[in-house]
């Protein structure tokens, strides 16, 4: 079984254990609420209480049926896809809603543990609300974009990707923006709406992609370009099964007076950052050990 989808199941039966804990402590409020008990007078006397309990049934009821929704769309999910396509995007996409679905509850729990109702407090407010609104537009379309994101089979967590000048890997998708990481490290962080509206390159989607390796080497040393590129090409055949050997090439970009400047370059068959980050490392290595040539 593919080990995201194993992950996957395991959290979510953490979830479901969660969730009868939630359905259990519902019934007892509910029994304390709504039943005549020693606790009746109690809130007759006291209204705020009342309020409070009222917030909470309507808390823990939402909220189970938001996890009943989001177990039934995960579970479909997994069923109907192959282990290999099963994407993190959808779970995150899931996870997200199911965020914003449970903030708007806790506010509307809130108003009624005031005393508040919530329809009546919305219509008072529609004036205030469009002024909000129209504040808030810039987020609301990152969010609108970043569910868009999630549930697209475009991008997904890992692939390495291309927007504008910046290249790296995709290591989150929040609802405002996109996270990537470059091979130096660095955390590039895109807001959603650019995303949409950029031209993207995604190398992890191609069969393969180029990585590519300029460097300067001393006209002194009396080595031919022949002989660099075997070097260089000897260190890749520990990536056999990673690297298209015989795609990689040579060539010289520029010729000054002491150096030349050269490029070396092959197709690798992953776009995953561990073994790019590897193979780098290796590469680099030998074009070090080429400068110490005698």
């Amino acid at each position: 079984m593919n080990h995201l989808k194993t992950s996957i199941q395991t959290k979510e039966n953490v979830r479901r254990r969660n969730f009868i804990f939630k359905l259990f402590l519902l019934i007892c409020l509910e029994f304390i609420y709504e039943s005549e008990n020693f606790l009746s007078p109690v809130f007759s006397n006291y209204p705020i209480l009342k309020n409070i309990g009222r917030a909470l049934i309507f808390l823990l009821s939402s909220n189970l049926i938001i996890s009943l929704g989001r177990f039934a769309a995960l579970r479909f999910y997994l069923k109907k896809t192959k282990d290999e396509k099963v994407q993190p995007n959808f779970v995150i996409g899931i996870d997200r809603i199911s965020w914003i679905l449970n903030v708007i509850v806790l506010l509307i729990s809130l108003m009624l543990a005031f005393g508040i109702r919530p329809l009546e407090f919305l219509t008072s407010i529609t004036i205030v609300a469009a002024a909000i609104a129209v504040l808030t537009k810039d987020y609301i379309t990152n969010i609108a974009n970043g569910l868009i994101i999630m549930f697209s089979d475009q991008l997904e967590i890992g692939d390495k990707i291309q927007i504008g000048k910046n290249t790296g890997f995709i290591r989150d998708i929040t609802l405002i923006n996109l996270v990537l990481k470059n091979e130096t490290g660095e955390t590039i962080i895109v807001p959603n709406s650019m995303v949409l509206a950029s031209e993207i390159v995604n190398f992890s989607r191609n069969n393969s992609h180029q990585m590519i390796f300029d460097f300067e080497i001393d006209n002194m040393t009396g080595m031919q370009i022949s002989e660099i590129e075997t070097k260089l090409s000897q260190k890749l055949k520990d990536f056999s099964d990673l690297v298209y050997i015989k795609g990689a090439q040579l060539n010289v970009l520029e010729r000054k007076s002491g150096v030349s400047l050269i490029r070396f370059q092959f197709p690798i068959k992953t776009g995953e950052k561990e073994t790019e980050t590897k193979i780098r490392k290796t590469i680099n290595q030998a074009i070090i050990n080429l400068s110490h040539h005698d």
